[in-house]
């Protein structure tokens, strides 16, 4: 039996450490609230990463609920459950969910549509395996342009690492249109689709500290996995080229919209 360490394990803890306070927190209580989670509720999370929704939600639903996250990756379930065994975490596909139809008062999909191969049915399988009536919840990121840091970082990537590098950066920004968004949930067969676009803010202690997050933490999520020469060489060119970001204490803060999306199955 090996002792080295798990690469997608590593990856998603450098994603939970790095990007998970940074980014994706603040969005919970909003995508809950539009899901309209309560006590009593059987709750899925689609895509549910390390699964900051899904422990947040348990709070929510109580002893007397329940709530199951689904991801594709292992290493994603692995930390999800070292941190909160009491959600139900399930490996599968987005696109052919294990689950039965009207299972769930409500289902939520926090920043993942963006990368399922067929974004359409895993829409139609959410409102499948969601109650009727109850809602379906999912937040994309706005559009690359809208997020003021990260096209400086692409731009860097592109640079120093090639294009498959600033790609898997580019990725999470690909649904940020709304009118390609309300194609989408027609398309799977949504009606009455509202799209909330709400502000969000990117606080991260350091330019170094939010650059590494994508470069150890994102990119090797993507499957993309840099030499520690590149890092650096990178990591050096970001601190000038994003210094305008810097606060007086020393953080990176800059905005980060993001759509939230619901409908009803």
């Amino acid at each position: 039996m090996s002792d080295q360490p798990d690469p997608a394990v590593e990856a998603a803890w450098a994603y939970e450490g790095l990007h998970v306070n940074a980014l994706f927190r603040q969005w919970v209580e909003p995508v809950l609230d539009a899901a309209g989670v309560t006590t009593g509720h059987r709750l899925l999370d689609v895509a549910c990463g390390t699964g900051v929704v899904a422990r947040e939600a348990l709070g929510r639903v109580g002893p007397t609920g329940a709530v199951t996250g689904l991801d594709i990756g292992a290493g994603m379930l692995a930390v999800a459950e070292s941190i909160e065994p009491g959600v139900t975490w399930t490996e599968g596909d987005a696109s052919e969910l294990p689950f039965a139809d009207d299972e769930f008062d409500a289902v939520v999909s926090q920043f993942g549509l963006m990368f399922f191969p067929d974004p359409a049915r895993a829409i139609g399988e959410m409102l499948r395996c969601a109650k009727p009536g109850s809602r379906v919840v999912v937040a994309v990121w706005e559009a690359l342009d809208r997020s003021e840091a990260y096209p400086i970082s692409i731009d860097l990537l592109n640079r120093r690492a090639g294009r498959a590098a600033a790609d898997a950066l580019r990725a999470p920004f690909v649904l940020g249109d709304t009118d390609e968004l309300r194609s989408l949930f027609a398309e799977a067969g949504a009606s009455a689709v509202s799209i909330d676009t709400q502000h969000g803010t990117a606080r991260f202690p350091s330019v170094r500290t939010m650059v590494e997050a994508d470069l150890r933490g994102w990119l090797p999520v993507m499957g993309v996995f840099l030499d520690d020469e590149v890092i650096e060489l990178i990591l050096a060119d970001a601190e000038d080229a994003m210094s305008h970001y810097v606060t007086d204490d020393g953080q990176m803060v800059f905005d980060a919209p993001a759509h939230v999306v619901t409908t009803r199955s």
